[in-house]
């Protein structure tokens, strides 16, 4: 049996060494559900432990990468914050076991990439977007902490007074902008978008294996670092918020289809 057999949430295709793994939620914009994140919790040391890959490509199935949290999952963390341990232990382990993986990887933003989407974006190692995509870490916007990833990721990419003002506002960023500014890579025309992912695939899997991995692993090592300084605190953070009335009120008007009205509480 392979190691992909059990997964439901994310599908897999190969091209000679290259692996791609799809976030296969397309009816919602593959917005991150209970069995989606402990299945992005396993996923990259399931790649890892690959043999027969050298590269691997993060994409979402349809119209969007990722569109963050799924709003019924959030509900039920909001009535059960007990819960909500367990999906901090693994919002931890997405993001070390995406830093620890050898393998280059290359994030293929076919589409909106938002919250936690935005935060495995931005942990691969190369971002190449359809140009008509945005990018944003709107957690405040719903009422929580930016704790599984914007706080460690997005000042290291663009700097501390810039990573502010989006992380703060939860404003979204136009891929060309947001290339412009160090962000991502490059944003291209959807029709391009796989030959420019997979070419640069291709380039990297005929390399020399050991001198580009281990490049990768000692480039790393900073952003790793940083990320065991700032993650426990940001995902306790973040915990706390789950349970604070904003967040509550930001689920209701999202599922209410209206505007949260937020009291600070």
């Amino acid at each position: 049996m392979s190691l992909f057999d059990t997964y439901k949430c994310i599908s897999f295709s190969r091209e000679g060494r290259i692996l791609t793994i799809t976030l296969n939620l397309p009816e919602t914009l593959n917005a991150v559900n209970a069995e989606l994140h402990t299945e992005l919790a396993r996923v990259f040391i399931d790649a890892a432990d690959d043999p027969d890959s050298d590269v691997v490509v993060l994409t979402g199935a349809g119209r969007a990468f990722c569109a963050g949290g799924d709003a019924d999952w959030m509900q039920s963390a909001i009535d059960r914050p007990a819960g909500f341990e367990r999906t901090a232990i693994e919002a931890k382990r997405i993001i070390f076991s995406q830093l620890d993986l050898e393998k280059p990887l290359i994030c293929r933003m076919n589409g909106h990439a938002m919250g936690l989407g935005a935060s495995l974006a931005l942990t691969c190692d190369v971002v190449i977007a359809n140009d008509k995509a945005k990018i944003g870490d709107p957690h405040v916007s719903i009422g929580l902490v930016a704790g599984d990833g914007g706080a460690v990721l997005w000042p290291q990419m663009i700097g501390y007074l810039r990573a502010k003002e989006y992380l703060l506002t939860g404003d979204p960023i136009p891929a060309v902008e947001a290339a412009r500014m160090g962000l991502i890579n490059r944003a291209v025309p959807a029709e391009a978008l796989d030959e420019e992912v997979y070419s640069l695939a291709r380039r990297i899997a005929g390399g020399a294996r050991k001198a580009i991995r281990w490049t990768k692993v000692a480039t790393n090592i900073g952003l790793k670092q940083l990320a065991h300084s700032i993650m426990d605190t940001g995902v306790a953070y973040e915990i706390n918020s789950n349970i604070s009335r904003d967040h509550a009120e930001a689920v209701a008007a999202f599922r209410e289809k209206r505007k949260a009205l937020f009291s600070g509480d």
